[in-house]
């Protein structure tokens, strides 16, 4: 939860960077672009130096860094330093994604570790949802910088209680990594159903991390409706992601996917209209974001999860330098990202022996 928080919980801060620091609101958007490419980074590191040094150590060792690099961003002068510093804490954040569902699996027997995991990714999924509410609160008693300390705090917290723990952690499988990476990148299917994935869940949160700037600069909102438009979404998100399995065993599994695959896009399509169209109402913008979340589900792998974040990352770095201008360019990458997604996912179900 701290690593997903460690976006999150700086969302609603982000607006505000450019008067604090200096810069432009580009730049600001980079603070959350370097989050993701560090995250991307992170599970390429964390995933070898997992295979070869034990959890007890990496684990609480990584995160005690990575609340000193939040503490750090606390104190940075200017936007280009923050930006640099985000991209250390993301490297820093993807350590308990790589390690925690692994450290779960070996806890506990089998049927154990499958609720065990399970009540992870719920936790993993209001974590989206709560974060924000709880930085935007932070705001109204302090500046940017007070979501960056306590963040810190938590993360130093989590890392002694850890290192504390360490006599029970249990043993994992050491030496050479067991995942057939090469061996899924030469499966038939698997590359193009992971980039659709990929893409659409990439669309939604270029969509959601623009949002605090274009919600205070250009369509006359606030942080509150950033808040309701986050909660709203996270709480359909799961809708969708707990209905999945029962649709995909009545109608089967392409369908569900390709179904949700274009209600996301004919969603996105809608805003890239009327955006260039020049609406500037609030509303529409608010309410076709509930079906780009329902067209969604929660499943991923760790290429899956690198592909998001670093799709995530290029399509933030795209969008940003447009938002002076309006919501025209966030919905033009979020659509050909979702479009983009759905092309892939065609191509996949049909390559799928």
């Amino acid at each position: 939860m701290l690593g997903l928080a460690g976006i999150d919980l700086i969302l609603p801060a982000v607006p505000t960077l450019p008067q604090a620091l200096g810069g432009s609101l580009t730049q600001a958007q980079g603070v959350l672009a370097a989050y993701s490419f560090g995250t991307g980074a992170g599970l390429i590191l964390f995933g070898a130096l997992g295979a070869r040094w034990p959890a007890r150590a990496l684990l609480p060792g990584a995160l005690g860094l990575y609340g000193l690099s939040a503490l750090a961003a606390a104190a940075a002068p200017s936007l280009d330093a923050l930006i640099a510093l985000r991209f250390i804490q993301g490297l820093l954040g993807a350590c308990p994604a790589v390690l925690a569902p692994g450290i779960l699996r070996a806890l506990f027997p089998p049927d154990r570790a499958l609720r065990a995991i399970a009540a992870l990714g719920s936790a993993e999924a209001l974590a989206p949802a709560l974060a924000p509410v709880f930085g935007a609160m932070l705001l109204t008693v302090g500046d940017w910088r007070l979501p960056f300390w306590v963040l810190g705090a938590l993360a130093l917290g989590a890392a002694g209680l850890l290192h504390q723990a360490g006599s029970r952690f249990p043993a994992l499988p050491m030496g050479e990594a067991t995942l057939p990476y090469g061996a899924l990148l030469r499966a038939r299917a698997f590359p193009t159903l992971a980039l659709a994935y990929a893409c659409a869940l990439a669309s939604l949160l270029v969509y959601v991390f623009a949002m605090p700037t274009l919600l205070t600069q250009s369509l006359g909102g606030s942080l509150k409706h950033f808040i309701a438009m986050q909660i709203t979404g996270i709480l359909t998100f799961m809708v969708a992601a707990n209905s999945a399995s029962t649709l995909a065993q009545r109608f089967g599994a392409r369908r569900v996917s390709a179904f949700g695959g274009f209600l996301s896009t004919l969603a996105l399509g809608a805003l890239l209209a009327y955006a260039a169209a020049g609406g500037g109402a609030l509303l529409p913008y608010l309410v076709l974001f509930v079906p780009v979340n329902l067209g969604l589900d929660s499943r991923a792998s760790a290429l899956m999860l690198l592909t998001v974040m670093l799709l995530t990352g290029l399509g933030t770095l795209m969008a940003a330098p447009t938002l002076d201008d309006g919501p025209r360019g966030l919905t033009l990458t979020a659509f050909l990202l979702a479009t983009l997604g759905l092309v892939a996912g065609r191509w996949g179900a049909e390559a799928r022996p």
